[in-house]
């Protein structure tokens, strides 16, 4: 509830002022001369003379309920239309046994990648998501949808050991356009993730770069990790107990093939060495990449002050007639 004529309540203040000389003995009270007020001591007061207080009291309430009315109270009622050009985005992520070496916060790259995508997607509000995992060959895991819980449990239960090993970075790129194609969201947007060069998968990444291209489909690639001699964590049981030891492996990302196409399709290629920098693509991505939100809001306003004015109507009328009737004071 608001207030139009808010000002209207400082007449309150007049109010209090006369209510407060009155009480002080403003005016002159009428008197009678008797030779004994014995009789009079002893009778107590009657009804009428209880109730006779009521007749200012009405006025003084009356009065007040008009100060209301006339501040005018209106209630809000606010309608609030929003025209959301939203953005489809596709994630293409690598989950091939290189993902867990252990050179990302907070255990390896594959737990960093999905901790970054989980607040990119938390952060997003009208965007349809999904996400392709690949290693040798690529796997639907979720479409695009606004399902947001649903997504993020699918992202969670990633792992390394669904697919055959390997890296199809054409194959997942192909996969994600295809999930992606015949959506008529503003933007469409693929961002694949990797830490590996392309070695497997029945499409090359060339040929699937084309086809994202002649759908207009945009892609920012990320690589992921740091290139070099790395240690890649291997775990056998033995008596029931899970052991991890440590093979030697060499991590090296294709730079030039996801320069290649990011440029190529109108999108962006990242360096990502550590998980801080790998936040910072994903903020910049969310950046380049905001849905067009256009808000129009209709406020209707409901008057109020009618029921105040009515009471204040009704009080002084009910005093006005007791006043001049059964509560009238004798001179």
């Amino acid at each position: 509830m608001k207030w139009h004529n808010p000002w209207a309540f400082s007449l309150f203040i007049f109010l209090i002022l006369l209510l407060a000389s009155r009480a002080l003995g403003g005016g002159k009270k009428a008197s009678l001369q008797f030779s004994t007020l014995q009789f009079f001591q002893q009778m107590g007061p009657g009804l009428r003379a209880r109730l006779q207080p009521m007749v200012s009291l009405f006025k003084w309430a009356a009065l007040g309920f008009a100060i209301v009315a006339l501040a005018r109270p209106q209630e809000a009622n606010t309608k609030i239309n929003r025209n959301v050009e939203g953005i489809d985005i596709m994630f293409a992520m690598d989950v091939s046994d290189s993902m867990l070496i252990e050179d990302m916060d907070p255990e390896n790259r594959l737990e960093a990648s999905k901790s970054v995508i989980r607040k990119f997607i938390q952060a997003r509000t009208s965007d349809r998501m999904g996400l392709v995992v690949f290693a040798a060959e690529a796997f639907t895991r979720c479409p695009l949808t606004l399902d947001y819980p649903v997504l993020l449990e699918s992202l969670d239960t990633v792992a390394t050991d669904s697919l055959k090993q390997g890296t199809a970075i054409g194959t997942a790129l192909a996969s994600a356009v295809s999930r992606i194609k015949d959506s008529t969201a503003r933007s469409r947007v693929i961002i694949l993730l990797t830490d590996g060069e392309s070695n497997s998968g029945i499409i090359d990444p060339e040929s699937a770069l084309e086809v994202a291209k002649g759908f207009g489909i945009k892609v920012y690639t990320i690589g992921v990790g740091r290139s070099g001699p790395s240690q890649l964590p291997v775990y056998t049981e033995s008596f029931g107990r899970k052991i991890k030891t440590y093979q030697p492996i060499t991590s090296r990302v294709n730079e030039d093939l996801l320069q290649r196409i990011a440029d190529e399709s109108g999108g962006k290629f990242y360096r990502a060495g550590d998980t801080d920098s790998l936040r910072k693509v994903f903020k910049d991505i969310d950046r380049l990449e905001k849905s067009k939100i256009q808000v129009q809001q209709f406020t209707r306003y409901n008057e109020l002050f009618e029921k105040w004015a009515y009471l204040a109507f009704i009080l002084y009328a009910v005093s006005f007639v007791l006043g001049r009737t059964w509560l009238r004071r004798a001179p």
